[in-house]
């Protein structure tokens, strides 16, 4: 069955080689956060580092770094809770071949907590200093925690049944907190736990609050799985670990995971928040600072022989890849049931999940009429948009299933080509105007505000894609460098734009705020408006579909990953969405000509995050030859 603790897993992996205990003193400020991103790149082992600095408690890395290990930790779990899902899609299967799903009964039980008196992780009691104060880029704003499962009850009915487990990260420090007082809880839209902090506000009534680090590996990545509301993720950990999640029940208080290494027990007090961050995120940006809810911490529980998991997140691809990943792989059948007629949807983690969604759906409404109009995909696209977290997508391209049997919306590259074949600008792009985005975006007009664009396109062909960099290019003054990102896909420099992003811009402040929310009037949009003019009928340029404006284009062009990055995550779509010979018909916007999208940084931009050199060169001595990380990143 499933590990139940992290000492128990560790022990597994490493007996099989795929962990590594390091004895040599490490600093959890930046250096190994450092060590687990080159870990990472590497496909390198999981490594507990047994003497952080600062703290007594052994630091674990790289936990689910490769798929391997994913599998190996879940080897006695993963097909059960893919046979469970089957069994979802379609009970009949059960009576068709009863001996793939004879365990499905058993493996069901497993999804109910187990109510306990006592557990292994109340067996002491620390503060929140005395923890690995990991901080994973300069600019951060203190120390995180980066793997935890954060626990709240319905405020109405508390219990386990009743229940929400999230990654919603920790800030254990810095700011305004109070030493060992306070801590700040970031969530963003569409979580759970802000029903449950609505409940508690409507009640008057503080949010009680447990945080788990550790225990079974199944935790953390319950925690991110998308469920349905009202379906607790402990009934999903539970299946995953192999048995049933023990939950302390505590008169007034809420419950307690036995099994974890650590638990921060506290309350967020109605309308108590203070400054949270900076935080460099999973988008490849720092997150700035804002105002979030104040957690009061009450108890730090640990468990004898507690362990730190960390994790480290940045530019895609980082570890929590490889949580998305998972999803899928257990998730991903159940779309169709959700989505009638949507066969598959892809939040691309290159371009930072939210920033950029592919699907394929399917065209059966008129099917004795021959069409090259979206109809029905226009109406899955809608549904996609309302689907929990997909609903914070800012692109959404969605293709048709019955144009190019077999396509999938996780192959990108035939995605891009199949669309870009067969958009047509003046119909096939729609707006979705001051809505929600995630809280991590920056690139539109406030905090969570911005805009969305679905291109949805069906029938055949109506151009070929261009695949050489053409020659004999006359551009406006600024603009220059073009180079080819995929078949109808070019990049071009734009003038830069200054200043740069920092960290020293405030939404907070008035005069940062105005800049902000003034992004659609911007004077760098004029920049645009000279290029679109400047590509008439003969221009080389008018046989691309899509031109990129960005900063620097042979390292927009130099991968797939860095095209999706760059184009996706600094760009809002309805101030930076231009184009070619553009028009107005009954309030629809599109173009006659090339689609032109403006994915220059701007100063209301957040500013990705980078190393520190010192850092960087601190980390390269422990691997040089006789070091402490030779055998494992000496090539990293």
């Amino acid at each position: 069955m499933g590990f139940r603790s992290l000492r128990d897993c560790c022990r597994a992996l490493q007996k099989d080689g795929q962990l590594i205990e390091i004895d040599h003193p490490i600093d959890p400020h930046l250096e190994i956060a450092e060590v687990q991103r080159r870990l990472f790149r590497a496909g390198g082992p999981a490594v507990l580092f047994t003497r952080p600095k600062g703290s007594a408690f052994p630091v674990l890395i790289n936990l689910y770094g490769t798929q391997a290990r994913i599998e190996r930790i879940f080897a006695d779990t993963f097909e059960r809770v893919k046979r469970l899902v089957e069994l979802k899609i379609d009970p009949s299967r059960a009576a068709q071949k009863p001996w793939r799903y004879w365990r499905a009964p058993l493996d069901a039980l497993s999804m109910l907590p187990k109510r306990v008196s006592r557990g292994a992780v109340m067996a002491h009691e620390t503060s929140i200093s005395k923890l690995p104060g990991v901080v994973g880029w300069p600019g951060d704003g203190g120390p995180f925690v980066t793997l935890p499962a954060v626990y709240t009850e319905d405020p109405e009915a508390p219990s386990p049944k009743r229940s929400n487990l999230g990654m919603y990260r920790v800030q254990l420090s810095g700011n305004d907190y109070e030493t060992d007082q306070e801590i700040g809880l970031h969530y963003q839209l569409h979580r759970g736990i802000g029903v449950h902090h609505t409940a508690a506000l409507r009640r008057g009534e503080p949010l009680k609050v447990a945080v788990f680090i550790g225990g079974s590996p199944a935790m953390a990545p319950s925690a991110v799985m998308p469920l349905p509301e009202g379906l607790p993720e402990l009934t999903f950990a539970g299946v995953l670990a192999g048995h049933r999640i023990p939950m302390i029940r505590r008169p007034g208080r809420p419950s307690i995971y036995a099994d974890a290494d650590f638990v921060i027990e506290g309350t967020v007090l109605p309308g108590a928040t203070k400054p949270e961050g900076p935080f460099g995120d999973h988008l490849g940006y720092y997150a700035r600072q804002h105002d979030f809810p104040l957690m009061r911490v009450d108890h730090v529980w640990h468990r004898e022989g507690a362990i730190w998991p960390v994790t480290v997140v940045g530019r895609p691809p980082q570890e929590d890849t490889l949580f998305g990943w998972l999803v899928h792989e257990l998730t991903g059948p159940v779309i169709p049931t959700v989505l009638p007629g949507v066969h598959s949807v892809h939040a691309v983690d290159a371009s930072g999940v939210h920033p950029l969604l592919l699907a394929v759906g399917s065209e059966r409404y008129l099917p004795w009429r021959a069409s090259d109009r979206p109809a029905e995909l226009l109406t899955q696209a809608s549904a996609i948009l309302g689907q929990g977290q997909l609903s914070l997508a800012k692109y959404l391209f969605i293709v048709a299933a019955g144009d190019a049997p077999g396509i999938d919306a996780h192959d990108v590259e035939a995605i891009f080509s199949h669309l870009l074949a067969r958009a047509d600008w003046r119909r096939d792009l729609h707006f979705h105007t001051e809505t929600t985005i995630d809280t991590l975006d920056y690139s539109g007009s406030g905090l969570n505000v911005g805009s969305k664009l679905v291109i949805a396109a069906r029938g055949p062909a109506i151009r070929e894609l261009p695949h050489e960099r053409p020659s004999g290019i006359s551009l406006p003054d600024g603009f220059a460098d073009p180079q080819v990102c995929l078949p109808g896909v070019i990049a071009i420099r734009g003038p830069s734009i200054e200043p740069k992003p920092t960290l020293a811009f405030d939404p907070r402040r008035e005069q940062d705020a105005a800049i902000w929310q003034s992004t659609a009037a911007a004077p760098w949009a004029a920049d645009l408006e000279r290029l679109t003019a400047a590509i008439h009928e003969q221009h080389p340029l008018r046989s691309w579909p899509l031109i990129v404006v960005v900063d620097d284009p042979a390292f927009t062009a130099a991968s797939l990953a860095n095209f999706l990055w760059v184009t996706f995550t600094r760009s809002n779509p309805a101030a930076d969405v231009h184009g070619v010979d553009a028009t107005i018909h009954q309030k629809h916007w599109g173009c006659r000509g090339p689609l032109v999208i403006d994915a220059r940084l701007k100063p209301h931009h957040a500013p990705p995050v980078e190393e520190d050199p010192a850092v960087t060169e601190a980390v390269d001595s422990l691997c040089v030859r006789g070091g402490p990380l030779a055998r494992i990143l000496a090539h990293a």
